[in-house]
């Protein structure tokens, strides 16, 4: 037996057997939430804090910029992917030969960088919860709780589950610290639309850490796997897409605000840890320990999301890999787990992914909007015009201020 079917047991009869045309809020909001948490790790944290200590109340205007741009990314994408019933990586092979093997790389190579990372920001989180653990036992004990939910035989039902849950929970904790801080709501509104400064290198930043990579796939493919595919699937994946990008935004919100709040009071955030010390700044020791639980969450989630998504681009290399899913998605986890432990963070191969999902973005987008006029690959579907003149503009305006920010980097 094939191990998705084991990862994702009778999904795709409890998705026809739903009512409204296989509406299943569950899956839906199961996909929402893998995409949404997928975004919110140790890196969304630390941007979010740093860009609201830089640009102040005008980082309104940089995230309001990039949750448009987010949103007609990500609607444009998810849509053909589910039309089509394919892997976005399969669709690019089908356009053009090699080119989704190249983006599988490149989107893997991304993941598995990202997920050091998110291993040891779930490390970090455990030895802020509990200081007797060091950071390195605290990955080890967080990447065999990531390896158990693939484990159990309804692995699929069961990651759903625990990342809307983990995602309410980072939500509920980071409002908490929110209303902590008493944040100047009006200002940031107003500067939401008329910003002080504008940050390109921000926004490119955002929209990278929120759609880039890996991330605007994961609940796309997550849909796929479980059967939710076809024209009859589009109001779900309207539904789904833009609630995943409203999660991932309603928690930069919240954190901006919370951010915004300790710095209009005149506090400076300590460079090592940003995150860390805008909790403990709104909420002292309880605020720490909070922080230390949010950081836990949005890494925990963020290393099923990255293992998940990063493996169901492989699944087109090779068959074997198809066949045996789940355990690829655990040696996945374990690889990254094993590099934090004895290596330590490769920054250099941090800082080369955080500029490939710049440059994935529009080279995926535009590859999607290719693929929604090629009848071999989307069939009857017609994508709306409106859609797609959006998506190239998308597309376009990435493509340029990806060139801009590397050419920034490379200038530092």
């Amino acid at each position: 037996m094939a191990s998705e079917k084991i990862i994702l047991p009778s999904r795709n009869a409890e998705a026809s057997a739903s009512p409204r045309g296989g509406f299943n809020w569950s899956l839906i909001m199961g996909a929402a939430f893998l995409m949404a948490t997928s975004a919110v790790g140790p890196g969304f944290l630390t941007q979010t804090t740093v860009f609201t200590q830089t640009l102040g109340a005008s980082f309104a205007f940089v995230i309001l910029v990039s949750i448009l741009l987010d949103i007609g990314a990500q609607l444009n994408i998810w849509r053909v992917i589910v039309v089509s019933k394919k892997r976005a990586q399969d669709i690019a092979n089908e356009l053009l030969p090699g080119l989704g093997y190249a983006i599988a790389g490149a989107v893997a190579l991304g993941g598995l960088a990202f997920n050091i990372g998110n291993i040891g920001g779930a490390g970090m989180g455990m030895n802020v919860l509990f200081p007797s653990l060091s950071p390195i036992a605290g990955a080890g004990i967080s990447a065999v709780i990531a390896v158990t939910i693939f484990l159990l035989k309804d692995a699929g039902k069961i990651m759903d589950r625990f990342t809307v849950l983990m995602g309410g929970a980072l939500i509920a904790m980071t409002l908490y610290v929110l209303f902590s801080t008493e944040p100047p709501v009006a200002q940031a509104m107003y500067r939401s639309v008329w910003p002080e400064h504008i940050d390109v290198i921000a926004i490119v930043t955002l929209v990278g850490g929120t759609v880039g990579g890996y991330i605007t796939f994961a609940g796309a493919h997550r849909l796929v796997d479980a059967g939710v595919t076809g024209q009859e699937a589009l109001p779900q994946v309207n539904r789904g897409s833009i609630s995943a990008i409203s999660l991932a935004s309603l928690v930069r919100i919240i954190l901006f605000l919370a951010a915004l709040g300790v710095i209009s009071q005149g506090v400076t955030l300590d460079p090592t840890n940003p995150p860390a010390s805008m909790f403990q700044h709104a909420a002292g020791n309880v605020g720490y320990k909070i922080f230390g639980l949010v950081l836990w969450a949005a890494a925990i989630t963020s290393v099923i999301g990255a293992a998940y998504t990063s493996v169901s681009f492989l699944k087109t290399l090779h068959p074997l890999i198809e066949k045996h899913a789940r355990g690829f998605i655990i040696g996945f986890i374990v690889a990254s787990t094993l590099i934090f432990c004895f290596i330590g963070k490769p920054v250099a191969l941090l800082i080369i992914a955080g500029a490939l999902n710049g440059f994935i973005l529009p080279v995926t987008l535009g590859t999607m909007l290719v693929a929604a006029k090629k009848k071999a690959i989307i069939g009857t579907y017609q994508h709306p015009g409106w859609m797609s003149l959006i998506g190239w503009g998308i597309t376009v305006m990435m493509a340029m201020m990806s060139l801009y920010t590397l050419y920034n980097m490379l200038l530092k």
